[in-house]
């Protein structure tokens, strides 16, 4: 018997495994588990979903038997994987059923970030990182004015911007003393909150969150500058930590990530993984474009033409209407300086090495007309 290629998650990067690798075998099988309903949707519209029109049903294209269907594929919803044993090629699940496997592919994802505050409220503290959460989050806000977000990296901009846009009052609270401190330079950055507080977003900045107490039916944070924010819903978004308890019970090499080499192979040459749950060559990626490129070197790989993941610059756009935002962040080990060009219509921030080499850029309004020039001039993420 042909065990089946296993893959574990259902999410953007365990579907473009599968759909990848039906464009190249027709018939190998594949079954697919996912712990929730495996209903396929893009995440990254879960930001801006409020201004879009969007309703958390709406953002599900296919359910588990229609993408079973359009993939030829076997999936099982609702099936929780407990154990992996490498010898046997086996994992175990939830009900103590074991399935046997010919390559297991990890698609897990990330957790968000918890973090460790004090108060009465915290259990009230909401988090988005899948339509569920979201589902939960959009009928909190059902009846309610005020939201204070915390963390304003990507995520927590994008959803502040969607949020002040649809009419709620949004306090944007972060220890960085600017907006999107690990993406761009300090100029960008005021420029970005000076654009969020036109549409009403008020920032709370160089400000750790301490505690959460619910008082009556509304929540009280308290900061560590002694401030109080009165609010309605809290959510957090401070960040997502990459699901690796699997793979570390299994004995496979986990670092940030579980780690994986370009052929996006882990320490065992029967298991792979992608996507956010992945450290590729060292880098932790949680944007589409590597998984899509990701996937495609995988499925070819399972097809039987090894491939490794190749990585061209990779843009991230932030979805901020109210700043149009494209960032290209240098590689955290690259030596370069930010040279900073802004007038009232845009920031265009270039990162160069000595010899005026590009590495990375930021562009903010008007300046992101720029994007497809500048990065033809960008070398590959991992070549």
């Amino acid at each position: 018997m042909d065990h089946p290629v296993i893959i574990i998650g259902s999410g953007l990067a365990g579907y473009a495994v599968a759909r990848e690798l039906r464009k190249l075998t027709a018939d190998k099988p594949v079954l697919l588990l996912s712990t929730d309903h495996a209903g396929f949707y893009s995440k990254p519209m879960l930001s801006n979903a409020l201004t879009t029109g969007k309703t958390p049903d709406s953002i599900i294209n296919s359910d588990a038997d229609q993408m079973a269907s359009q993939l030829n594929i076997t999936i099982r919803p609702h099936t929780q994987v407990t154990a992996i044993d490498r010898v046997s090629h086996t994992i175990t699940l939830a009900n103590k059923e074991q399935l046997s496997y010919s390559k297991l592919v990890l698609a897990i994802g990330a957790e968000q970030v918890c973090l460790p505050l004090q108060g009465s409220g915290v259990a009230k503290i909401l988090t988005v990182n899948d339509v569920d959460d979201y589902r939960h989050f959009r009928d909190a806000l059902i009846d309610k004015k005020k939201v204070a977000i915390i963390g304003a990296g990507l995520i927590g901009c994008e959803f502040a911007n969607d949020l002040a846009s649809a009419g709620y009052q949004v306090d944007l609270i972060d220890i960085a003393s600017q907006p999107l401190g690990r993406l761009l330079p300090s100029e960008a950055g005021v420029y970005l909150q000076k654009k969020l507080e036109a549409v009403g977003v008020v920032f709370h900045l160089d400000a750790s969150t301490q505690s959460v107490e619910q008082i009556d039916d509304r929540l009280s944070l308290l900061l560590a500058t002694g401030e109080k924010v009165e609010t309605d819903i809290v959510l957090s978004s401070v960040g997502l930590a990459p699901r690796i308890k699997m793979a570390q019970e299994a004995g496979l090499n986990v670092n940030r990530g579980i780690v994986v080499d370009q052929m996006l192979q882990t320490s065992d040459e029967h298991i792979y993984a992608l996507g956010d749950c992945a450290e590729v060559a060292g880098r932790v990626l949680p944007f589409v474009m590597p998984i899509t490129h990701a996937a495609r070197a995988l499925a070819a790989t399972l097809a039987g033409n090894p491939t490794a993941v190749k990585y061209p610059a990779m843009p991230v756009l932030v979805k901020t209407p109210a700043c149009p935002t494209i960032v290209s962040p240098p590689d955290a080990d690259k030596v370069g300086k930010w040279v900073v060009a802004k007038d009232d219509e845009g920031v265009k921030a270039l990162f160069q090495d000595d010899s005026g080499s590009l590495l990375g850029f930021a562009l903010l309004g008007k300046a992101t007309l720029e994007k497809n020039e500048l990065v033809t001039k960008l070398p590959p993420v991992l070549g």
